[in-house]
């Protein structure tokens, strides 16, 4: 059951990082939820272990790292479509 609640919790900060940024990140739901682990890793490896938890991450490191990563992916989606 927590590796449910993972992929919630992941969903939501990858969704709730698109928001931020007001960009969506390609790959819908899976999308989203790939862009909060990664976003939760790249965020807690740069900002630290730091502020409310839940199911392991830590939000607001997660939400920024997760801000980043969709900003990034964006980016270079733009780059890739005006190159062609």
């Amino acid at each position: 059951m927590s590796f449910i609640w993972s992929l919630i919790v992941g969903g939501i900060i990858g969704w709730l990082a698109g928001l931020i940024v007001g960009r969506n990140i390609p790959g819908g739901i899976i999308g989203n939820i790939i862009a909060g682990f990664v976003g939760a890793w790249l965020g807690t490896a740069i900002l630290g272990n730091w502020g409310p938890q839940v199911s392991n991450f830590a939000i607001f490191p997660a939400i920024i790292g997760a801000a980043v990563l969709v900003l990034l992916v964006s980016f270079l989606m733009r780059a890739f479509r005006k190159a062609d």
